[in-house]
């Protein structure tokens, strides 16, 4: 158990790679680096499917390109509804980063979600878009006003929904994966051979977009809720 505990504080430790000597030495920690790793691929992906684009007589590349849009648009479109579906594009890109960055756990990479700050940041830009859209849809005033019901009683719970809404979209990302680490420690503890290998998979793919999913889902419903 105290080699448990100990890899469970190596997972939660922020390592810096390098420091950018500006105002005094700018740490760059690893999970940035392999955030920073995860945004090129799907730059580049996306660079690559949307080039040369032809109205007629597609091809291949371009053909692929337009499912995968299809399919995201018609998934976030369905979580959103008519009124917030033009929060789709954000959904999207926010569910491909968090499904990547689980993912590249296979590569042995450290996913950085397992960093609390990239699920903190991730939170609070969604919490943020949820809050705008709702002003933007309902204008300042009655934004506010949203806040008394469906009765002026309630309005300090709703106002601490709004903070409590990031807390938990947060803890629930950073939670399940970690959580995932630690029940494949014990996995090992036990059975070190064969069982870890096959479970990894699960705890890699599986289980990482299941978290990216939930995530995302909730996002919408935040959303949703906010521009009606």
């Amino acid at each position: 158990m105290q080699k448990l505990a100990a890899e469970l504080l190596a997972e939660l430790n922020v390592e810096t790679v390098f420091t950018i000597p500006l105002f005094g030495g700018i740490g760059v920690s690893e999970s940035v680096v392999i955030s920073w790793i995860v945004m090129a691929i799907l730059l580049a992906a996306s660079v690559y499917l949307g080039s040369d684009l032809k109205v007629r007589n597609p091809g291949r590349r371009q053909q692929l390109a337009e499912i995968i849009v299809t399919k995201l648009d018609s998934f976030t479109d369905g979580m959103l509804g008519e009124e917030a579906k033009g929060y789709g594009s954000y959904i999207s890109v926010v569910l491909l980063f968090i499904g990547l960055s689980n993912l590249i756990g296979i590569f042995g990479l450290k996913p950085p979600t397992k960093d609390l700050n990239v699920p903190i940041a991730l939170s609070l830009m969604s919490i943020v878009l949820v809050e705008a859209a709702g002003i933007r849809q309902k204008g300042p005033w009655k934004w506010m006003k949203s806040f008394t019901q469906p009765i002026a009683i309630v309005t300090p719970i709703n106002i601490l929904e709004v903070f409590i809404r990031p807390l938990s979209l947060c803890m629930r990302l950073f939670g399940n994966v970690l959580g995932a680490f630690v029940i494949m420690e014990l996995i090992k503890l036990v059975v070190p051979v064969g069982l870890p290998a096959i479970l990894s998979l699960y705890f890699d793919i599986f289980d990482g977009l299941i978290q990216a999913y939930v995530f995302v889902f909730l996002t919408s419903l935040y959303i949703k809720e906010a521009v009606e």
